[in-house]
């Protein structure tokens, strides 16, 4: 009977932890240019978003571009970033946006409006999603040649971190370990960077990562998911707009007011949406 209790509290406290939705609460206008990737800078208080523009997702035609947002959604800036290929994930590191554009990382200084550095990624063909950890070091997926890049800060090194993975695209970094999507699963690397499944049977386009809280985190699939997925295995479907024809490409996150960014793609703006209890 006591173990029946407890595993009936266990089924209950599940199902209550992931009674969520999401509630929209604003999109900007369609101007933006097949925008792929959002980044929240809760300090600045700033949306950067990556426009991908020209004529495919991986062209180096230097038709892309980095955009700047308002909290609200006001596009202060549709070009604030010029210049670039296919720009696709982002990462802030004090006063540096770094972003992934195919065969680079390119570094901007957010005070002064432009870019300061590139580290080209030797062998890399189609660099997707960055994130850091907190001295600054980079860990960058390529899903062309479904290997995670790691490039040292302060002393230069790139090297490859992990190979040989099924379709590797968002990377998200917290309390020294590394998490990633590949190809529709949610997974964690382990001691030897081995992949360690967390939650699976998502599409196989899984995008975006972000953290909730120490238990939770988003999932986004570019089809036009958002699944809320919990590191005991369980998943738990927030959005889906595949019918509407609408992408949900890499999400940006505010943990503070629980709001998601979601970039569209195609349809050529960003969507906000509250998390709800």
């Amino acid at each position: 009977m006591k173990q029946s209790l407890l595993t009936w509290i266990a089924v209950l406290f599940l199902q209550f932890s992931f009674a969520q939705s999401l509630e929209k609460l604003w999109e900007t206008d369609s101007v933006l240019k097949v925008p792929e990737s959002v980044y929240f800078d809760e300090k600045n208080e700033k949306i950067y978003v990556s426009n991908i523009d020209g004529k495919g997702p991986w062209d180096k035609d230097g038709k892309g571009s980095i955009a700047l947002l308002t909290l609200n959604g006001k596009v202060l800036n549709p070009q604030w970033i010029t210049g670039l290929h296919a720009p696709k994930g982002m990462a802030l590191y004090k006063e540096f946006l770094m972003i992934a554009d195919v065969d680079s990382i390119v570094i901007v200084d957010i005070f002064k409006g432009k870019v300061v550095k590139k580290v080209f990624v030797d062998g890399a063909q189609g660099l997707n999603d960055i994130t850091t950890d907190k001295m600054g070091n980079i860990f960058v997926s390529d899903s062309k040649t479904k290997k995670i890049f790691y490039i040292g800060l302060f002393k230069g090194d790139v090297r490859v971190y992990t190979e040989g993975l099924a379709g590797p695209n968002g990377l998200y970094y917290s309390d020294h370990t590394l998490y990633l999507v590949d190809a529709g699963g949610f997974y964690r690397l382990g001691k030897n960077r081995e992949k360690i499944l967390i939650v699976d049977g998502m599409t196989a386009d899984t995008d975006g990562i972000e953290q909730v809280d120490e238990k939770n985190f988003l999932v986004s699939c570019w089809s036009g998911i958002v699944w809320l997925v919990n590191v005991n295995g369980q998943k738990t479907k927030l959005l889906d707009t595949k019918s509407d024809g609408v992408n949900a490409a890499d999400i940006g996150y505010d943990k503070k007011n629980k709001i998601v960014y979601v970039p569209t793609f195609w349809r050529n703006h960003v969507a906000a949406y509250q998390l709800k209890n």
